[in-house]
C-alpha cells in the first residue's frame, strides 16, 4: 500500500467515524427530546389516552346496551301479544323502544277501533304509525276534511285509499260529480282501480 493510499484510507475512515458519532449524536439528541417532551406532556398524554380508553370501553358499553335493550323490548312485546293488558310488559317496551311500543298501540286501537289512541299517536315519532294512526282515524271517524287533508300529503302510505273511502262518503250524500272527480286522483296503477272502475260504472250516476 503507498502513502497516498494510506492516507485516503485513514482519511475515509475518520469521515466514517465521524459520521457515525454525527448520527449517535443525533439520536441521542432525539432521544433527550423525546424525554423532554415526555415529561413535560406527561399528563396531557395520560390525559389523552385514557379519553380514548373510556371511549372505546364507552362504546362498548353502549353497544351491549342496545342490544339488551333490544332484546328486552323483543321480549316485552311478545308478551304483551299474549297479554295486552301486562303493564310491566308495555313499561319496559315504551322504555326501551318507543317506535315499536307505539307500533304495538296502533295495532291494539285498530283491532279495538279506538279513534282516542288513533288521534293520539298522530304525533307518534314513528312517521309509518303517525301516517297510518291519521288515515284510520279519519276513516273510522268517516271525516272528509280529515281524509282529504291525508290525501293532500305526497308522502302519504294510503293517500290512494283515502281519496277512495271521500269518494264513497260523497257518495253516500249524493254527491256524485265531486266523488267521480275524486276517483279520478287515484293513480291509474294503483291496486285499487278495480274498485274504481267498479264504482265508476255501478256505484256514480
Amino acid at each position: 500500500m503507498t502513502y497516498t493510499g494510506a492516507y485516503v484510507s485513514l482519511k475515509e475512515n475518520i469521515e466514517m467515524v465521524k459520521e457515525e458519532l454525527n448520527q449517535e449524536e443525533k439520536l441521542f439528541e432525539s432521544a433527550v427530546k423525546t424525554e423532554r417532551f415526555v415529561k413535560k406532556y406527561k399528563m396531557p398524554l395520560i390525559g389523552i389516552v385514557s379519553t380514548i380508553f373510556v371511549i372505546l370501553v364507552g362504546n362498548s358499553v353502549y353497544q351491549a346496551s342496545l342490544a339488551s335493550a333490544q332484546t328486552a323490548s323483543n321480549e316485552a312485546y311478545i308478551e304483551l301479544l299474549k297479554d295486552p293488558s301486562d303493564t310491566k310488559a308495555a313499561g319496559i317496551l315504551e322504555d326501551n323502544n318507543p317506535s315499536l311500543f307505539d307500533a304495538w298501540k296502533l295495532q291494539t286501537a285498530l283491532t279495538n277501533n279506538d279513534i282516542e289512541v288513533l288521534e293520539s299517536l298522530r304525533s307518534s315519532s314513528s312517521p309509518i304509525v303517525a301516517d297510518l294512526a291519521s288515515y284510520e282515524s279519519a276513516a273510522l271517524k268517516k271525516d272528509m276534511a280529515a281524509l282529504n287533508e291525508y290525501a293532500l300529503n305526497q308522502e302519504a302510505v294510503l293517500k290512494d285509499l283515502a281519496i277512495l273511502n271521500e269518494a264513497v262518503l260523497l257518495m253516500q250524500e249524493g254527491k256524485t260529480q265531486e266523488a267521480q272527480e275524486r276517483l279520478k286522483m287515484i293513480d291509474k296503477k294503483s291496486s285499487l282501480q278495480k274498485i274504481v272502475t267498479l264504482l265508476q260504472h255501478y256505484g256514480v250516476k
